[in-house]
């Protein structure tokens, strides 16, 4: 290590490159321009093989090393030769490069095995997970990435034409190298994370790692005065509100995610035809039976006042019939599995209106929960625990009826998606009152009882958790619940 280091920040002559990549999207393109500046290049395996293909002159690096590829390609660019060409600093370590014949590399166009992509296949076992951790890449990047004085390093087809357009030149220049630099570090890091994340021992392990890709810039936050973005898990291909396909409307805000992502986590508990209509990440109304169309009147009439502007969810095919209807008030957005080609076009008279399909919902991956908090992050396994009749204790001398006994059910599932302090009543299979984000337990109480009206007489009431004096039951008891 040096005492007194120095960087040279001036442009730099880019007289050898190696290119050695699995994704070899334009990589044909970026060689062609690197040959035509004439510049050497140095290639591995497959990757030499495509671009001589192209008619692109290459120089295996198993030549350029004197060192064949061996243990089945584990081993191609762990070499002195590579690592001093790519790391030596070209004031200072001439020398050194001249007395052990190393000859600089002064670019490097490298991406990695698809490790996320192999570990999202449902086939994937722990021997294949390891085959395609790649080892001889990342140290190429990283090395190119700390000799940003003297190196460039490219990780992603994107910057090809950047690199394409200076080379015309025949020079590259330090704010370039810096930003690619910057940017190769961030994707060793994530491919490091993601390993580490696939190998540990459950989701609270010592040491928490957290890696995301930028899905899209939105227009503010919460808040106007907020700025924000949506970042997206890498490899993730389950069906979700960042991996929907959006069919038209305005572009996602924070607050549109937020209550679509809660609306779907609502609608996925129920397996019977379920819609959900939340707003402010509360459902305000929730409907299961067999009629699609059925539920959706019944989920947004649940409480209508609080459902304008909201979002709603379906765990079924929404058809035209339900789009027609839905088109008749204001929601912000429609999130569905599918959607039948005739809603499709019925919601093309509202063209403000957001419709995402997220696909078939399939089986859930149980992922925790994350809080930021100063300092650090409080983690903790996300609640998925489904209550059944025997779980149930009945503590009265009178058993409630089987039809009771359902609509609790339902109420308490429905409850799971509400802020604390909870309290839903529901009847006929239909949220009629909720209560949600009190400071106080009777708070939530008095709240689900006015929002439900007279509607609560014969229904049941669910609460997210006990009830700490006889004030509660006793304003319940008289309600007709």
């Amino acid at each position: 290590m040096l005492d007194n280091p120095s960087l040279n920040q001036n442009p730099i002559n880019i007289g050898r490159a190696l290119i050695s990549v699995f994704d070899k999207t334009g990589v044909v393109g970026l060689a062609q321009s690197i040959n035509r500046a004439g510049i050497e290049i140095l290639s591995t395996g497959g990757t030499a093989q495509e671009l001589r293909s192209a008619g692109v002159p290459v120089l295996d690096i198993s030549d350029y090393t004197q060192f064949p590829e061996i243990m089945d390609g584990r081993v191609k660019t762990i070499n002195p030769l590579v690592g001093g060409g790519i790391l030596g600093l070209r004031d200072k370590h001439k020398n050194d490069a001249e007395l052990n014949k190393i000859q600089w590399i002064d670019l490097v166009v490298c991406n990695l095995y698809p490790f996320s992509e192999t570990i999202s296949q449902g086939n994937c076992n722990l021997a294949l997970a390891l085959e395609n951790i790649d080892i001889g890449g990342p140290t190429m990047i990283r090395s190119a990435a700390k000799n940003v004085g003297w190196a460039c390093v490219v990780v992603s087809p994107l910057d090809y034409s950047t690199i394409a357009d200076e080379l015309k030149s025949g020079q590259i220049l330090f704010e370039t190298r810096k930003k690619l630099s910057a940017k190769a570090f961030g994707y060793t890091a994530q491919y490091e994370t993601i390993i580490h994340n696939y190998l540990k021992d459950g989701p609270l392990s010592k040491n928490y790692s957290l890696t995301f890709e930028k899905h899209s810039e939105l227009r503010y936050g919460e808040n106007p005065h907020q700025s924000a973005a949506a970042y997206r898990s890498p490899g993730n291909s389950e069906p979700n509100v960042l991996n929907a396909t959006v069919h038209q409307g305005k572009q996602l805000s924070y607050n549109n995610i937020m209550d679509a992502d809660s609306a779907l986590s609502c609608v996925r508990d129920f397996e019977r035809s379920a819609c959900v209509v939340v707003k402010h990440a509360n459902p305000c109304g929730v409907a299961v039976g067999e009629n699609v169309l059925d539920v959706y009147h019944r989920a947004f009439n649940a409480d209508p006042q609080s459902a304008f502007g909201g979002v709603l969810a379906f765990n079924r095919t929404c058809t035209k019939e339900v789009a027609e209807a839905i088109t008749s008030v204001f929601v912000e957005l429609v999130l569905a599995p599918s959607f039948d080609k005739d809603a499709l076009g019925v919601f093309k008279k509202k063209k403000k209106l957001r419709v995402l399909e997220v696909g078939a919902f399939g089986k859930r991956t149980k992922k925790p929960e994350v809080r930021n908090v100063d300092g650090g992050l409080l983690v903790q396994n996300t609640d998925t625990k489904v209550v059944f009749e025997d779980d149930l204790v009945f503590v009265t001398k009178k058993k409630p009826s089987e039809k009771d006994i359902e609509t609790a059910l339902f109420a308490w599932r429905v409850l799971r998606h509400a802020k604390s302090n909870g309290v839903l009543i529901a009847k006929n299979s239909t949220t009629v009152g909720l209560g949600a984000g009190q400071v106080s337990r009777v708070d939530a109480v008095h709240m689900a009882l006015r929002k439900g009206g007279e509607n609560v007489a014969g229904g049941a009431l669910a609460s997210d958790a006990f009830f700490p004096f006889r004030d509660s039951i006793d304003i319940i008891r008289g309600s007709g619940i």
